[in-house]
């Protein structure tokens, strides 16, 4: 691509956007897409509030988890499935999708805003779709995609307007608190702290650091925003019928609990898997196969310190905002820095033409491992399923495809840093393509199977809370119950409690004697044990990746094993 033929620039982004909505839409009705297991539990309250007929209270059979989150992640599942009447993952996903390509619009209207240059915003836009945590947290029901746009928008809206924002007086900081608000009743009312925090920041960063007269000038400013985002907050206590629940569930047991440090808060701080080492690695982490020249962006800020314009320095406090605030509770985590992803997309972007090629090549060869990882388990993998092809041609020739134009952008330097963010969004459209199968005939029983196991009762294998919950998707109409996995030996053991069950076996494993195999699927596995994982870091992926998962009833049991401590491994 010539750097000087800006209308062959600007069809090479459009279609790369394009690129982008579709790798964010294909296989959304996934079992199997990259997301994190909260999702389960978030279908299962919405799914219980959906049948009550009621917006609140919110519904729940799961221990000390009903009132996990506002309500409004709820009512948005309740609203895009029809009360329930349409449920299916689709349904409850699509809002996500549409959420994270509005964020995504935020950073390519900012980038060109600040940069006045159209190539700006499209790289903004695609290095936030690249970003690995939006894929896995930008698409599943889950709260953060709502909860990073809201709490960006006020950002946004300060940035793109910026003096006549910042002066004034009613009207910014009355929309700033709408926004704020809508996004508490995602998350909760403690993210309050870091936008509260970055907002007088900002605020003062404008007055040039001048306290006493940002004092005058602005503080009342902040208050209104912060007071009405909590009274939009509070608004949950005055709808929900039983109050004293939300505040004992969520404000002392959701919220106040994750300061309870367990044990030595130091310790912790420093040291184990919710250090404060989580989050200093965060940013970098979330972006994936763009960790290498994220990371670059921060020695060049740093380098550069003294000739940032306002506009980069207001995006890094708000950063800096996010990670002080969350490196105080006991938890912390890297998918507690996603709000601030989409301004490091506009970083990012801004930067971009001082990123150094060598950080580019580095995420193309991790592109390239990521990619032969996948042929190397697709070959293996058709191999084990001799009955019929996988994959088709299309799959193959789009494999082909990324690996030629990783090999273009790493022999072309001209071409590198308009190709890379490109390549990343193309290896997660092959991961997914490469999942696609286990939504269909491998992974999903026959319709026969379906059809025998509606309105029966099915017990499934549970390793995450409410994971059974997914079930309800694999056998529309069953009335599916959840057992501890490993809470049982074998199949045979399983056979003494339940009439019909599913159980996850080795590829080459076999059923007891006496059960009747209704049906069979292909699953893969979300958790090994440590044996093997040692196993699979020496070459034995396939065995303990994949396994054979078999519906199974037994004829000669007249009724199910009474709902006890086994299935309590699926609600606590």
């Amino acid at each position: 691509m010539q750097p000087g033929n800006s209308r062959l620039r600007l069809v090479w982004y459009v279609l790369a956007v394009l690129l982008a909505v579709l790798t964010y839409f294909y296989g959304l009705d996934s079992q199997q897409i990259p997301k994190n297991g909260d999702e389960y539990p978030y279908e299962h309250i919405t799914r219980l509030t959906a049948d009550s007929g009621h917006w609140l209270p919110l519904q729940s059979q799961l221990d000390n988890m009903r009132n996990t989150k506002p309500p409004l992640l709820f009512w948005q599942g309740i609203a895009s499935t029809h009360w329930g009447q349409d449920w299916s993952l689709w349904s409850l996903r699509y809002p996500s999708v549409i959420y994270t390509l509005l964020t995504a619009a935020l950073t390519f209207l900012l980038a060109w805003k600040l940069s006045r240059q159209l190539e700006t915003g499209f790289i903004a836009l695609l290095c936030y779709l690249a970003f690995f945590s939006t894929y896995r947290y930008g698409r599943p029901f889950l709260v953060n995609p709502a909860e990073v746009f809201w709490f960006f928008l006020p950002f946004f809206t300060l940035l793109y307007w910026r003096y006549i924002a910042f002066e004034s007086r009613w009207l910014v900081p009355l929309l700033l608190g709408v926004e704020v608000g809508i996004g508490l009743l995602y998350k909760s009312f403690a993210l309050i702290a870091p936008v509260g925090l970055c907002l007088t920041w900002w605020y003062l960063h404008h007055r040039e650091y001048r306290w006493f007269y940002c004092l005058r000038k602005d503080a009342l400013k902040v208050a209104i925003t912060s007071l009405l985002a909590l009274a939009l907050f509070g608004l949950w206590f005055v709808l929900d019928p039983d109050p004293q629940s939300v505040w004992r569930e969520f404000v002392v047991g959701e919220n106040a609990g994750k300061f309870d440090p367990h044990g030595n808060y130091l310790l912790k701080f420093l040291w184990g898997g919710s250090s404060v080492w989580a989050l200093v690695i965060g940013y970098p982490m979330n972006a994936g196969l763009l960790a290498i020249p994220v990371a670059t962006v921060f020695f060049i800020a740093f380098r550069r310190r003294v000739l940032l314009i306002d506009a980069e320095k207001m995006l890094w406090i708000w950063m800096a905002a996010l990670f002080i605030v969350f490196s105080l509770p006991s938890q912390r985590s890297a998918r507690y820095l996603l709000e601030a992803m989409p301004g490091l997309a506009v970083l990012c972007a801004l930067n971009w033409h001082r990123i150094s090629r060598k950080a580019f090549i580095v995420s193309l060869l991790m592109a390239a491992g990521a990619l032969a990882f996948i042929a190397f388990m697709s070959v293996h993998l058709q191999q084990e399923m001799p009955g019929g092809e996988l994959y088709s041609m299309v799959y193959w020739l789009l494999l082909a495809f990324v690996a030629a134009l990783i090999l273009v952008a790493l022999f072309v330097p001209k071409s590198t840093s308009a190709i890379v963010n490109v390549v990343a969004l193309l290896v997660l459209l092959c991961f997914a393509a490469f999942l696609r199968p286990f939504d269909g005939a491998p992974g999903n029983y026959s319709a026969a199977v379906q059809r025998y196991a509606q309105g029966r009762d099915v017990w499934a294998p549970c390793d995450f809370r409410a994971k059974d919950e997914g079930y309800r998707f694999i056998l529309p109409g069953a009335k599916v119950h959840g057992y501890r996995e490993g809470a049982y030996p074998d199949a045979a053991a399983l056979a003494t409690h339940y009439r019909m069950f599913a159980v996850q076996l080795p590829l080459q494993g076999n059923a007891c004697a006496e059960c009747k195999i209704l049906g069979q699927r292909l699953e893969i596995r979300g958790r090994q044990s440590d044996e093997e994982i040692k196993q699979m870091l020496k070459g034995d992926v396939f065995q303990h990746l994949f396994a054979k998962e078999l519906l199974i009833e037994v004829p000669n049991m007249s009724v199910n094993m009474t709902p006890g401590s086994v299935e309590e491994g699926c609600r606590s």
